[in-house]
């Protein structure tokens, strides 16, 4: 590889406008084909809720888990749709703008499949068995403790909305570029894109439910696909050189040297960043199937084999991630630089949806655009359901309303669902959206401490009840003070961001620096071993644990699980 990088001048593009936002004024040809795809999806995630009727629509496992009767081929897309984000397309290259420390995604993502593929089928087992519809639900009968899943489910919660927010940022930076909302625009039409993308998305979701995203997951992957493989092969034919140019004119820039971070780990002062790349991929794999909605994509399967035939293949993404974390590097070459200085006015965000309105044609520019939102409207979908399931099931169900019936549960949900999508524009209105990517691995900081209630959980029960919820709420505590305190910096050492400017931080005590969700779980864990040890010798009750070992391997079609009343038999055979 180290070939590719080492011509004698800088490449340059060979024909290839340098990206801009909103130079050329409103793109009528990309606005049309966006809205055109949009409103399509808007008008299937509608129609979803009349695709083969359940005969309970208002319950609360139809509406938010699909009357757990999804097939293998629906699940595959569901989870796709629900995995593969505008923080795919967006954030990713976006990192890849910094340096080589972009690709810990790739690696994530590597890592992932094989260490979900030990759990996951366990909870979904479980879950079938006693109609668990949230990761709380079985934490709470795991240990007999209403508090513990009350804490999990707010840690859900939270986690949740800066993922949301991430989803719409992606839709707004793909209509900064087209021209709504770029340079010279109010506030107010900078932000109009995202509350148009909050009443579409609220709407169809609050209808169809987990449905409305299975359908339209269809179409994403479809479309993501389709532009990716145009991308890859069509984009470098516009460089001299190639990849080869593309690869060069990223690493060396105007001045023909190599800029550092671009062909090792090594920070501008030689400083090797391989620690903090490892926890980031490691930590980012591990919290990724602790989020509610990775979740509920999961439990919404009609069979335990269904889980483990789609986990295993869905490690195919993998590659296509690889693929387009390239296109920061396109970005890069094409002119971009990805300071304030440069164009697209700093934003990295903007990087690769110039790039598709400086390559593509319009007309396919405004397909990939269209790739982009719907990509951000299928997991948006299923966020704020598995949010809203969250609130439902363990803090409306176990503290308010003990006796809600199985409608009033889904009204409920369909109701937290809107409020779900309000906090997250806070999210997105209150962070700066330049660093899209800290969204994500915010909520990462979260959701990952909720990794030994549930994982550990699944195989066995020695923590103490009451040392998980202290442990849990020691490692959130610190991951968001240290994640406060992390300010983004320019090169020159310039203060771009006070706050959540960052996720990596010392680790106390220590020279290194890692991944903060990494160092919280770490003393997550401490705190919760030697309390369960406290706690057990002071014998304080542990609680009662509802599950049995032979739960954990129920699969479809044995006799003693419960019947799914408000499901579509038919349903099942996609």
């Amino acid at each position: 590889m180290s070939t590719i990088f080492t011509a004698a001048a800088p490449a340059a593009p060979s024909d290839i406008p340098t990206p801009d936002v909103g130079s050329h004024g409103i793109n009528q040809t990309e606005l049309v084909v966006v809205v055109f795809f949009f409103l399509l999806v808007s008008v299937l995630g509608f129609l979803a809720a009349r695709w083969r009727r359940a005969r309970q629509a208002n319950h609360l496992e139809e509406w938010g888990l699909g009357g757990r009767s999804f097939g293998g081929w629906i699940t595959w897309f569901l989870l796709g749709g629900d995995l593969y984000t505008a923080y795919t397309f967006i954030a990713v290259p976006a990192a890849l703008v910094g340096g080589a420390f972009g690709f810990f995604a790739v690696p994530y993502t590597i890592i992932v499949w094989p260490l979900v593929f030990l759990f996951l089928p366990r909870l979904w087992s479980v879950s079938r068995k006693h109609g668990y519809v949230t990761p709380s639900d079985f934490a709470r009968g795991r240990y007999g403790s209403k508090g513990l899943g009350l804490a999990i489910a707010v840690v859900g919660v939270v986690a949740t909305m800066p993922y949301i927010a991430l989803q719409l940022v992606g839709i707004q930076a793909c209509l900064d570029v087209i021209g709504i909302g770029g340079k010279g625009s109010s506030t107010f039409a900078k932000d109009l894109p995202l509350f148009i993308a909050f009443a579409v998305l609220a709407a169809f979701t609050y209808t169809s439910g987990l449905r409305a995203p299975a359908v339209i997951a269809f179409v994403k992957d479809f479309l993501i696909y389709l532009v990716i493989i145009v991308a890859v092969i069509y984009i470098p034919t516009r460089f001299t050189g190639g990849w080869h140019g593309i690869f060069h004119a990223a690493s060396t820039g105007p001045t023909g040297k190599t800029k550092p971070g671009f062909l090792s780990l090594n920070d501008h002062n030689g400083k090797a960043n391989a620690f903090p790349y490892a926890t980031i991929a490691l930590g980012s794999a591990m919290a990724l199937f602790m989020y509610p909605h990775a979740q509920i994509g999961v439990l919404s399967t009609k069979s335990r084999n269904t889980v483990r035939k789609n986990l295993a293949g869905l490690s195919v993404y993998s590659l296509v991630l690889g693929l387009i974390a390239l296109l920061g590097y396109m970005a890069l070459a094409a002119g971009f630089n990805g300071t304030a200085t440069g164009h697209l006015d700093g934003n990295p965000q903007h990087a690769v949806p110039a790039l598709f309105d400086a390559v593509f044609p319009s007309w396919f520019a405004g397909v990939a655009f269209a790739a982009v939102a719907i990509g951000a409207l299928v997991p948006a979908a299923i966020m704020s359901i598995a949010a809203a399931n969250l609130f439902t099931r363990n803090i409306y169900v176990d503290f308010i309303k003990p006796d809600a019936t199985a409608h009033q549960q889904a009204q409920m949900s369909k109701f937290v669902s809107l409020l779900v999508k309000f906090g997250a524009l806070a999210f997105v209105l209150g962070l700066d959206a330049t660093s899209a990517i800290n969204f994500q691995l915010l909520g990462g900081v979260l959701i990952l401490q909720t990794f030994p209630a549930i994982v550990i959980g699944l195989f066995k029960r020695w923590f103490h009840r009451w040392a998980l919820i202290a442990g849990l709420v020691t490692g959130v505590v610190y991951g968001v003070v240290v994640a406060w305190q992390q300010k983004k910096l320019s090169a020159d050492g310039k203060v771009l961001q006070n706050h959540f400017g960052a996720q990596i931080a010392k680790v106390p005590g220590t020279h290194l620096y890692a991944y903060i969700a990494i160092t919280a779980l770490v003393l997550n864990l401490i705190v919760t071993v030697v309390l369960t040890v406290v706690f057990r010798a002071l014998k304080v009750a542990e609680g009662v644990d509802e599950t049995q070992a032979h739960d954990y391997t129920a699969d479809d079609g044995d006799t003693d699980l419960p019947d799914l009343v408000q499901a579509e038999p038919a349903l099942a055979e996609l």
